[in-house]
């Protein structure tokens, strides 16, 4: 559209030079061609076919002179095609420039000028708009990559920050059990030592309160331990340490995590040893190259899924159709925590299936 509105004024530029002509037939033919052909040459931008055309307008001006008033409109063409030397053959009329009126030599020549000064200075807003956007292009995918980079280190800040509380809540837990558990424990033995050996009948009842509150401490002591621990469990950390620790660099692993921050630690355990002991399985058993292991935490239960591409050729006795120990094991951590765990062999592979329902 802009390029249309310039062209409108390059061609009022070539107007007056058509108005000065003696007659009247042949400037209205000129005109009219000369619009014709600088409106296909706009219609087949960067074609031969445009470039033919402006070369053919430009020699007929030796033909025609009053055609060279409209050399402007040609010329503007020419620059916008970076071919501007197509208007060349136009330089036969200067031979017949007698043909022409002096004012129309003069407007041809204000029009060439004006038409070039007019495109460099288009031409040059033209570039410096294409470089800002592109500046702008490139500063916008700076901030994206930099935004990119601030949300990766956020999550590792927030990963090691995770870490670092786990690590901190089994610390506690072991310093729990290590020390105040055992003095419980030295206590109570003492408590039941003092039953023992005591003879006074007015102290059996507050030795055996003394008892049972210890016992209870003891037992407080244990539950709190026990969640503390399995709250330190990362099981997505754990079943990726078992990957790469248990099948690399034989196997080519993955392992695709979907759950939730909070996981009871019976099933975070069973889950955790019926992986390692599928994995040892894999290794020990399986001619395959891969193993992938995908967990899944559903509204209502928890999903395992372990394969490897071992076929059948690759079975041993661990894998005939009686029940090897691994596989026993495996079935017997899943009906610990009331979950259902299935064995299926192929030429595909092997594959294990677990699916743990969530009380309420």
């Amino acid at each position: 559209m802009n390029r249309l509105l310039e062209k409108c004024a390059v061609f009022l530029l070539c107007l007056p030079g058509f108005l000065m002509a003696g007659s009247f037939a042949v400037p209205v033919l000129s005109l009219l061609g000369a619009l014709c052909v600088s409106a296909v040459v706009q219609l087949l931008p960067g074609k031969k076919t445009a470039w033919i055309l402006l070369f053919a307008a430009s020699a007929v001006c030796g033909v025609v002179p009053v055609l060279l008033c409209a050399l402007p409109l040609f010329f503007y063409d020419a620059l916008y095609e970076d071919k501007w030397w197509l208007v060349l053959p136009a330089v036969a009329v200067v031979a017949d420039a007698g043909s022409l009126s002096t004012s129309q030599i003069l407007c041809v020549l204000a029009g060439m000028a004006a038409t070039l000064i007019w495109y460099l200075r288009v031409n040059g807003l033209a570039q410096s708009v294409s470089r800002l956007t592109t500046l702008h292009d490139d500063i916008t995918e700076k901030n994206l990559q930099l935004a990119e980079q601030n949300r990766r280190l956020f999550e590792a800040q927030d990963n090691e920050i995770h870490v670092a509380t786990l690590t901190e809540r089994n610390r506690i837990a072991r310093e729990i059990h290590d020390n105040v558990g055992h003095m419980l424990t030295r206590s109570i033995l003492q408590t039941g030592a003092l039953q023992i050996i005591n003879k006074d009948e007015k102290l059996k009842e507050p030795l055996a309160e003394l008892k049972s509150t210890l016992d209870g401490a003891m037992t407080s002591i244990r539950a709190s331990v026990h969640d503390l621990h399995d709250d330190s469990v990362d099981l997505k950390r754990v079943l990726e340490e078992m990957l790469v620790s248990g099948a690399a660099p034989r196997f080519e692993t993955k392992l695709e995590y979907d759950a939730g921050e909070y996981i009871p630690g019976e099933i975070k355990l069973c889950i955790a040893g019926i992986v390692k002991e599928g994995i040892s399985n894999a290794v020990k058993h399986s001619n395959g190259d891969r193993i992938e292991v995908i967990f899944r935490e559903h509204p209502a239960f928890y999903q395992l899924l372990l394969t490897d591409n071992g076929n059948a050729a690759g079975k041993s006795a661990e894998r005939s159709d009686s029940r090897g120990i691994g596989l026993r094991n495996m079935e017997d951590r899943a009906g610990s925590v009331g979950g259902r765990i299935t064995f299926t062999r192929s030429e595909q592979g092997f594959r294990i299936f677990l699916t743990i329902p969530k009380t309420a």
